[in-house]
């Protein structure tokens, strides 16, 4: 699958979408991917996960890791794909932004690791979920992301592997464009304006 028929199927599911829209970080932006649009279609998830599982064959993952949430699915369906087992990040349980791998979760010794997330804004929860495994006994091979919307510059000391890269444009509410144009400010997975954070950005 080449970037431009990843971007074509993020269209067709619906993903990719164009408006004026309030990210986590505070931001505005007038496109916004909707990471749940494809990862609730199970054959869409299956396919765009292919093609990491093509690109990292030859790697020798033992091991796949993802946060919450939309990492968890996208690492159960690369690992299955793989035949190897998946391992997910969750939230730390005294409430802080740390993460950790809860439930029981056991690395081998120098388990080879695969981290992959869904959409890479500024790379916070793949950098919570690397430092979840700087405290066990691995190996980190790599990254995948579905869309690494930093446009390159979200960088890490291992390679970076991403279904599609998009430079997409985001302000500060007091320099943002659209504000300026009167056009409706929408949070994701909401029609309302204003109010409580986004779930995702």
């Amino acid at each position: 699958m080449t970037e431009a028929e990843f971007e074509t199927l993020l269209r067709e599911v619906g993903a990719l979408k164009e408006g004026h829209f309030l990210l986590a970080s505070g931001r505005h932006s007038g496109q916004y991917i909707e990471k749940f649009d494809l990862l609730r279609q199970p054959r869409m998830t299956e396919q765009a996960c292919r093609e990491f599982v093509r690109q990292v064959q030859d790697w020798g993952v033992e091991v796949v890791a993802g946060p919450t949430t939309g990492g968890i699915l996208l690492a159960f369906e690369v690992a299955r794909q793989l035949g190897v087992a998946a391992a997910y990040a969750e939230r730390a349980s005294d409430g802080s932004s740390a993460r950790e791998f809860r439930r029981g979760t056991q690395f081998p010794p120098g388990a080879r690791v695969l981290v992959v997330d869904d959409i890479l804004t500024t790379g916070g929860s793949v950098r919570e979920t690397l430092a979840a495994l700087e405290r066990e006994d691995v190996q980190v091979l790599g990254i995948a992301v579905l869309v690494d919307r930093s446009g390159g510059r979200v960088t890490f000391d291992v390679p970076l592997l991403a279904l599609s890269r998009m430079d997409i444009a985001t302000w500060e509410p007091d320099d943002c464009p659209l504000c300026r144009e009167g056009v409706p400010l929408v949070k994701p997975g909401t029609t309302a304006s204003g109010g409580s954070a986004p779930t995702s950005a």
